[in-house]
């Protein structure tokens, strides 16, 4: 299968999951959580069935996990627009929750999406053990030693006297952006309880590719196709990948990072080769 149909699959997967936990649900949140979590490039949810079908998992197994991470993902967008964070007025395309609703809804809604993220995961099938390493490894992954973390320290840099340094900008993105697809890509070893050293190390570099990738449309892209406001981080003068590499130097950081996630999976022979795809297009998208 080509990564472009997997990543489609992945979306519906994700989707029918939470479609499903919502069903009949008689809460005026539940709109405003289907709505979040649609409309996305589901790569998460993409990484967690991959991850899993080289561990001999199927999606119908892995669909929770999956639908997990969308959920936690949506549930940081919604609160990330919010004015009191970046203020922003579009998403894939489309009004923030808080435009759509107010904002007592949007944090509401993000607030249900992160509690059904651990719903999901607690009644994913796989082992006790592996579902309680799930459970610990998101709760890290999207709290404050990953993504809360790195969202904190992105705050506190809009203000900072001194820009950050190239390696500060590292480490707050690997939190900010990269812990939750570094998760993601691991989740399927987790769930076999199997080594993740590979997985790991492949998610890393994709994680960190991807935010380059973002900084890049940052300056080269457009809202329409994006789907998002482009150059606010240029307006407010923050430090960035493209700011301290330069554009070309960026993207070149960016390729050799995505070749080393590549060579991480070199043991899984052509198995991985959507994988590999999905680590070419990060720094290929539009969006």
């Amino acid at each position: 299968m080509s990564f472009q149909a997997a990543l489609g699959d992945a979306a519906k997967v994700s989707e029918a999951c939470i479609a499903d936990v919502l069903k009949g649900c008689a809460s005026a949140i539940a709109e405003p959580m289907i709505y979040a979590t649609r409309g996305g490039k589901a790569l998460r949810a993409f990484l967690v069935l991959e991850s899993a079908r080289l561990h001999g998992i199927g999606p119908n197994e892995a669909r929770n996990a999956a639908a997990a991470i969308e959920c936690l993902h949506a549930y940081s967008l919604v609160h990330d627009d919010l004015p009191c964070m970046d203020d922003d007025d579009l998403r894939r395309g489309n009004p923030t929750v808080h435009v759509k609703w107010d904002e007592a809804t949007a944090v509401l809604t993000g607030d249900a999406l992160q509690t059904l993220a651990f719903e999901l995961i607690a009644q994913t099938e796989c082992s006790l053990q592996a579902r309680l390493d799930l459970s610990l490894s998101l709760a890290r992954a999207s709290g404050i030693k990953g993504m809360v973390g790195g969202q904190a320290a992105d705050i506190a840099a809009e203000t900072a006297q001194i820009p950050l340094t190239l390696d500060q900008i590292i480490a707050l993105q690997k939190g900010k952006t990269g812990a939750l697809i570094e998760w993601s890509a691991m989740a399927g070893a987790v769930m076999s309880e199997a080594p993740t050293d590979a997985l790991q190390t492949y998610g890393d570099r994709l994680g960190l590719a991807f935010q380059i990738a973002d900084d890049v449309l940052d300056v080269t892209g457009d809202a329409a196709t994006v789907g998002k406001a482009v150059g606010k981080d240029q307006s407010a003068g923050k430090a960035t990948f493209v700011s301290l590499l330069g554009l070309e130097g960026a993207k070149a950081r960016a390729s050799n990072l995505v070749d080393e996630a590549c060579d991480a999976l070199a043991g899984f022979g052509d198995d991985a080769d959507t994988l590999k795809q999905a680590a070419r297009f990060v720094i290929t998208r539009g969006h």
